[in-house]
């Protein structure tokens, strides 16, 4: 298969970004450095917050600076794009208007993983403005599953471990993704989608389980084997 350059549209969040690059070095089957995949990363930390806008609590809309950057990254040489956050996934359509390199759907990606995982009622762990498009719970039923999305006080407490911790630059907060844990429990999920790219770096401090299906490394391995490398075992 052709190799192609990977151009990830980055800032959102900003260690979320990073995170995926060093993900993806990790993940490709390489013996040396020309066997990676050739990737150009853009982290831009001005495009505005995607929940915000959703909610209708900021007027400020993340399309135009995303699509500005997906051209920026078409310029300079990219073939296709991949973009770190599970919330900008609600504007795809409106994204792929505005470039001509397909644009990975982390989404419909991380439900098929999910189902071919053996899901069967999965807990949907995202931003509320993720949750509250639908666009994860669609994607899951169209697998033939059963999305679950927290009640209001779980999904604050998510809303806390994303922004109070991992966008702040704190450590990931255990007691926080316990309380979370035990009401996915509750409810009878038998696996967990990490539907926020900062849910992923909570996975790895915190050494979470198999349970959890992570949009951001589905991400990643989707992206190395579309750029034409292997993802190794």
């Amino acid at each position: 298969m052709e190799k192609k350059t990977l151009g990830i549209i980055g800032g959102v969040g900003p260690l979320a970004t990073m995170f995926v690059g060093e993900m993806i070095v990790r993940l490709t089957d390489a013996e040396k450095d020309q066997d990676h995949v050739d990737m150009i990363i853009t982290n831009n930390p001005n495009i505005p917050d995607r929940t915000a806008f959703i909610l209708g609590e900021s007027a400020e809309d993340p399309v135009p600076v995303i699509v500005a950057d997906a051209q920026r990254l078409g310029a300079a040489g990219a073939d296709i794009l991949a973009i770190p956050c599970n919330t900008a996934h609600s504007f795809l359509g409106q994204i792929q208007e505005g470039t001509d390199l397909p644009v990975i759907n982390m989404i419909g990606e991380t439900a098929a993983r999910a189902a071919a995982d053996g899901a069967k009622r999965i807990g949907v762990l995202a931003t509320t403005g993720t949750i509250s498009t639908g666009i994860y719970q669609a994607a899951c039923e169209q697998h033939g599953m059963t999305p679950i999305v927290p009640d209001a006080h779980i999904q604050s407490v998510i809303m806390s471990l994303i922004y109070d911790d991992v966008k702040a630059g704190k450590p990931a907060d255990r007691e926080k993704w316990t309380i979370i844990q035990a009401a996915m429990d509750e409810a009878g999920c038998d696996k967990v989608i990490l539907g926020c790219t900062e849910l992923s770096v909570v996975r790895q401090e915190l050494g979470l389980g198999e349970q959890c299906i992570d949009s951001l490394l589905v991400l990643a391995e989707t992206a190395i084997e579309r750029c034409g490398h292997t993802v190794k075992k």
